[in-house]
């Protein structure tokens, strides 16, 4: 749907779900401005060690398309077909995503995709960007703003006013100081710090079509490609006690933790030390709130509304799905935002709980399970499900990375696809015992 609108639409927040909104609404005939408080990031200074590469896949694909941006992005993308598996000791092992090994998740730079959504919504008919504007006032009976610049602070005010500004936004800080919902933020013990595995001889050092995983029971690294040939790692470690980010304070320490830990990393990390003692470590944790939008013309969307931890690589997925579900609400609605917003909410939130905590799930199973021999078996016993049972049995994975299969309905097929699975794996396991106990009495005869 696509008509002209005289309601102007305040956006809150440049990145990647504000931008993408931005061309959305934009393409719908909406005036839109769009407020970010930082400098313009396609020409301003990247904070050092705070990318997070996204691991884009179909949710995310999806929303694109619609707007005629996939192509594009994805030729900036990095296709990783699985996982590669890196013990302390032995050879890595590769794990396919899926049954067949043909569907891949997608490394990309947050910032050229932000750059790229950012560039797309500013070239549309309608759509203003005032950098340099952090809210600091909001009314939310009036929809008037107040934004701090380097030239002092500036009123404006909008009919609706969308936040897309990440999981410590501005406009739901506003709107529990107007005490209009309740939130709720559940860090966890761990944080995250970023690494750069450079190329080797212009190639890549690694298996580029890999998602890398270092797991080490309570704590884990991944490495994600880049275009430019090398890999950012994301050391993801408990913020406190021995062998945590806490604990590590000299260069020497350093090189023993990582050359007992994770061995085959030293020689190919020659900067390992210094990027260690200097980029930041961040912090993880879950956002929640009961109310997404008040009255019909505040609203949040992405990071803002429920942000999650990155271990289902669905962050910037799931936000898009948020903007794909406010835009087809809108078409259902007559671009009513009074009916919009609420349906908005009805139909998302319980979705977002769902892969909030699948992603706190999965964590467990990253850092742990996946060197475990009984969760390979499940594996491969899933996948030869997937085969033999072709759309009736499709993995969590699949499901969550390679459909728009809504995340609550992926929890309830999986926990019924699950008894079957427990049924198969448990039967298998036994008749492994039972074969491996056969073949130890017929040698103690022998």
């Amino acid at each position: 749907m696509s008509a002209d609108h005289d309601d102007e639409v305040a956006v809150v927040g440049a990145g990647l779900s504000g931008c993408l909104l931005a061309a959305f609404l934009a393409r719908r005939g909406y005036p839109v401005t769009l407020y970010e408080r930082r400098p313009d990031p396609r020409t301003g200074r990247v904070d050092r060690g705070r990318s997070i590469n996204l691991a884009l896949s179909e949710r995310g694909l999806d929303a694109l398309r619609r707007i005629g941006l996939d192509a594009r992005v994805m030729a900036e993308a990095l296709p990783m077909r699985g996982r590669m598996i890196h013990p302390v000791d032995g050879e890595p092992q590769f794990q396919a995503y899926s049954a067949a090994g043909d569907r891949a998740i997608n490394s990309i730079s947050r910032g050229a995709l932000n750059n790229a959504l950012l560039t797309e919504a500013a070239a549309l008919p309608g759509v203003q960007v005032a950098f340099d504007h952090r809210l600091v006032d909001l009314d939310p009976g009036t929809g008037e703003m107040i934004f701090e610049t380097p030239q002092g602070k500036v009123t404006a005010t909008a009919p609706v006013v969308l936040g897309a500004d990440g999981a410590g936004s501005a406009v739901r800080g506003q709107l529990l100081g107007h005490g209009l919902l309740r939130e709720s933020l559940d860090f966890l013990d761990y944080g995250y710090k970023e690494l750069t595995i450079p190329p080797m001889g212009g190639s890549f050092a690694l298996d580029p079509e890999a998602l890398h995983i270092w797991p080490r029971g309570t704590s884990m690294m991944i490495a994600l490609p880049n275009p430019d040939r090398s890999f950012t790692c994301t050391l993801f470690w408990p913020t406190h006690g021995t062998a945590s980010f806490a604990s590590l304070g000299s260069p020497a320490a350093i090189e023993r933790h990582f050359a007992q830990h994770y061995p085959d990393l030293l020689p190919l990390a020659p900067n390992l030390v210094d990027e260690y003692l200097h980029n930041p470590v961040g912090v993880l944790g879950t956002v929640r709130c009961d109310s997404w939008q008040v009255n019909g013309t505040v609203g949040l969307l992405g990071d803002a509304a429920h942000a999650i931890v990155p271990f289902y690589g669905q962050g910037a997925n799931c936000a898009f799905e948020d903007v794909v579900e406010l835009d087809r609400c809108l078409d259902e609605c007559a671009d009513d935002w009074s009916a919009a917003l609420p349906r908005y909410q009805h139909r998302r939130q319980g979705n977002a709980e769902a892969i909030a905590q699948m992603a706190l799930a999965n964590f467990v199973e990253m850092r742990d399970r996946v060197a475990s021999p009984l969760f390979q078996l499940s594996r491969r016993v899933e996948h030869t499900l997937e085969r033999a049972l072709p759309g009736r049995y499709v993995s969590r994975y699949e499901l969550v990375s390679f459909s728009t299969t809504p995340y609550a309905e992926v929890r309830r097929r999986v926990r019924h696809q699950h008894q079957v699975l427990g049924a198969v794996v448990g039967g298998a396991a036994a008749l492994l015992a039972g074969a491996v106990g056969a073949a130890l009495r017929r040698r103690r005869r022998g």
